[in-house]
């Protein structure tokens, strides 16, 4: 059993290249701000994982895990490592940090996600992000090169069920509006029309296929940190803050799965099943199960990956919202919406929020924690006790999923 002792999100809105703030700024003001969240010592931290995708491109810089001995002091020695798993990257640190624990390697564990992504122009953000695409083999008549292939994840929708965009810009409508409940959210003070959310071409223009502007995630800086902490050492935390041990969030089950990075083999090999996309589903349950939960009922809020809203409306049934199919039902409903059946994205998710890439499984985590703690603020859901996460990264090559309760 591994424990969510807490942690801290950066303000996505931020532009650090404008402030005079580079990656190892921003990593020790993350890591600086958590430790005095969760009123820990940084001598107390055993091991250090950082999720990053493509700092490399960005900022030139590799070896991040050399980042926490800038930190502190206490920091010289402690082990550290850097995972990347595209959009995924902070949830296979996490991975990575709570099997450790559960190993009995460390106790406690420091966990951060970061990503600088507005120190480049936008298609040069664009291109770097493809790296996360089969270079050389998919989408190389495209500008932009996740737009597109969300648009074909769409347009599979469209082909084996029906889809209406109306349906994919309630969506986009639903987490701006949570976005607004948000102290860090990057949209929280964007105003929009009507026309934002519809097809039109100035307000709201085409950027790749069915994709619009609206339906697209921001391209943000960001970084969040969460603590990860053995039953003996949240114990003693528990003690320690005269909080009972209970009340403390846990993980309480986890999914990984890999698919083909080829988008076209995902589409190829779910063509007779009603999943677009099988190793998500299984993903997905496999967290349930691990967590002792048998269906989307037991769970009282979500917070997935919409990278796109095309993105979103396929986890709506995937997580088993509605049938395969019928994602649109949950959102006629009002069932993913705040005060809804199951809240999906009431942080205003990676459209709303804001998308630091490697952040953005560590911010999730972050948000699941809040909620079944009761310290989300204007975007709690009421009486929420467990929490799902779904994190993916490429064209679902990589999915992660946790469910975090108390």
């Amino acid at each position: 059993m591994v424990y969510v002792l807490g942690g801290w999100q950066s303000d996505f809105s931020a532009n650090w290249n404008r402030e005079g703030l580079d990656l190892a700024d921003a990593f020790t003001q993350c890591v600086t701000q958590g430790l005095a969240a969760t009123k820990l010592d940084a001598g107390e931290i055993e091991s250090g994982h950082v999720g990053n995708f493509v700092g490399d491109l960005f900022c030139g810089q590799g070896l991040m895990g050399g980042f926490f001995g800038l930190v502190d002091p206490a920091f010289d020695g402690l082990p550290t490592a850097r995972h990347e798993a595209a959009c995924a990257s902070g949830s296979i640190a996490i991975l990575a940090a709570a099997a450790e624990i559960e190993a009995g390697r460390y106790d406690l564990s420091c966990v951060v996600g970061i990503e600088q992504m507005r120190n480049v122009s936008g298609q040069q953000a664009a291109d770097n992000l493809a790296a996360a695409a089969w270079v050389g083999h998919e989408f190389q008549d495209a500008r932009y090169v996740w737009p597109r292939a969300f648009s074909n994840v769409a347009e599979e929708y469209q082909r084996r069920y029906g889809l209406q965009h109306e349906h994919l810009m309630r969506i986009a409508e639903i987490n701006f509006a949570n976005a607004k409940r948000n102290p860090n959210a990057q949209t929280r003070g964007w105003q929009f029309s009507a026309e934002s959310f519809q097809a039109n071409d100035v307000a709201n223009p085409v950027i790749e296929g069915l994709i619009r502007r609206q339906d697209c995630s921001q391209v943000s800086d960001g970084s969040a940190v969460v603590f990860l902490a053995s039953p003996r050492r949240a114990a003693e935390y528990a003690k320690r803050h005269n909080i009972p041990l209970e009340s403390l969030p846990r993980i309480k089950g986890w999914g990984h799965r890999s698919a083909p990075i080829s988008y076209q083999a995902k589409i190829d090999a779910s063509a007779d099943q009603p999943y677009i996309f099988p190793q998500v589903r299984r993903a997905i349950e496999d967290a349930r199960s691990r967590a002792g939960l048998s269906s989307i009922e037991q769970i009282d809020v979500v917070e997935t990956h919409d990278c796109f809203t095309a993105s979103e409306y396929m986890a709506i049934d995937h997580l088993g919202i509605t049938a395969p199919g019928e994602s649109w039902k949950a959102i006629e409903a009002g069932d993913i919406a705040l005060g809804g059946r199951i809240p999906v994205n009431p942080s205003g998710g990676l459209i709303g929020l804001g998308h630091p890439v490697g952040a953005t499984g560590v911010r999730m985590l972050l948000d699941a924690y809040k909620q079944v703690s009761g310290q989300a603020g204007e975007y709690q859901v009421e009486g929420a006790k467990n929490c799902q996460t779904l994190n993916i990264g490429g064209s679902t090559t990589t999915t992660v999923s946790f469910v975090v309760g108390v």
